[in-house]
């Protein structure tokens, strides 16, 4: 089996997540490869519709890190090809009823105080905002931060820039440890690098960023890591003038996201794109990797995006994907060093906000490796945070 050496990390996944580790990592001037057992954003970049939200996120670590984030893609809007789609349009988040308003009130109050714009909007605001919007809504938010990429190009382009070395098709079947070196604490360089069905990547430095399947990389390296995959629906449009002009979506979605709930839980994300289509998002269920048509997602999907705009009812849906979300527990992506591995770092479970918070991952990862100052504390979303965990659901 060949064997490709000098490098200073390598990097399990790419998608957007392990696109932007190589992006910051490269920077720092390490020596980076990334392996894949498929394409380039081949699994849940792929299936994604793009967001980059702060709106639907509380106060607290994770809203911390998609500030960071949000600040980062617009640097990398600037550097990067245009084919990223890279379009700070803003979300709106309606409130059906005074009740929901309120609640969108004290929700805000909490954002603001982190760094978030929360701008409230007025029934007439709402007209002005998005005309084609149903009438009766008590209101809503609008958040100015809120953008939208193309997260296929989005990865494809950093992955491109970074300057790596890509290996795709090739599945990690190990990671490389001394005997005895998996589970333990303490020590340094205990990672010598990974072994694929193709070759062995020699690196002091393991990078976990395989989205659904990270639990089942870190079972190679001895230590768990309860990462599931959490299913999503997203109807195509036929391409249409810009009828919905920002990212929209009712108020329910924020309590989707937070859920832990197993079940189908859907709520309209709608959206326009630049080349037409209009995008419709979003429903959560833990199905494990079934990969069968729901249609009782779909049809909750069309019949709330409707409710929220209903010149959508006569509209053609093209098409419909669906894709596995990185799901774990306390809904807070595990990343930076494992201590249970020396050498052995994570950066997945980042769920349905992956692409929006992957440039913010990328830059402490690369902190991490070079032991310089992270921008953000690391500490809450440790990878060995967790008490024994559930096996990750089998795949179908």
């Amino acid at each position: 089996m060949p064997k490709r050496h000098p490098l200073d990390v390598v990097i399990i996944g790419a998608g957007v997540v392990g696109a932007a580790i190589a992006y910051y990592a490269a920077r720092s001037g390490l020596s980076v490869a990334v392996v894949d057992r498929g394409p380039v954003a081949g699994g849940t970049t792929g299936a994604g519709e793009g967001n980059l939200l702060v709106s639907d996120k509380e106060a607290g670590p994770e809203l911390d890190l998609a500030l960071l984030s949000a600040g980062l893609w617009r640097e990398l809007a600037a550097v990067l090809p245009q084919e990223i789609e890279y379009e700070a349009k803003g979300g709106l988040v309606v409130a059906p009823d005074e009740a929901s308003l309120k609640a969108l009130r004290g929700f805000a109050e909490g954002q603001r105080a982190a760094g978030v714009e929360a701008v409230e909007a007025g029934v007439l605001d709402l007209r002005e905002l998005e005309p084609h919007l149903a009438p009766g809504q008590a209101g809503g938010f609008l958040y100015p931060q809120d953008a939208q990429v193309q997260p296929a190009q989005a990865a494809a382009r950093l992955l491109a820039a970074s300057g790596a070395q890509v290996y795709l098709g090739e599945e990690v079947t190990g990671i490389l440890l001394p005997p005895g070196a998996a589970g333990t604490a303490g020590g340094s360089g205990a990672v010598r690098g990974v072994r694929t069905s193709r070759r062995e990547l020699l690196a002091p430095a393991v990078v976990n960023a395989a989205g659904t399947w990270g639990g089942r990389i870190a079972e190679l390296a001895g230590v768990s890591l309860p990462v599931l995959p959490r299913r999503g629906f997203v109807l195509v449009t036929e391409p249409l003038p810009r009828v919905v002009r920002h990212k929209v979506y009712a108020a329910d979605y924020i309590a989707d996201v937070a859920s832990g709930s197993a079940a189908l839980q859907s709520s309209a994300v709608v959206e326009g794109t630049p080349s037409g289509p209009v995008l419709i998002g979003a429903t959560r269920e833990r199905v494990g990797f079934d990969r069968s048509l729901s249609v009782e997602a779909l049809r909750r999907l069309a019949v709330q995006a409707q409710a929220l705009f209903p010149v959508l009812a006569d509209v053609r849906v093209l098409r419909t994907y669906h894709g596995f979300r990185p799901y774990l527990p306390d809904h807070l992506p595990a990343i930076g060093p494992d201590p249970r591995v020396p050498g052995l770092l994570h950066a997945c479970g980042h769920e349905g906000a992956g692409i929006g918070l992957a440039p913010a991952t990328g830059l402490l990862i690369a902190a991490a490796l070079t032991g310089s100052e992270p921008p953000l504390p690391l500490h809450p979303f440790r990878p060995d945070r967790f008490g024994p965990a559930a096996a990750p659901e089998p795949a179908r």
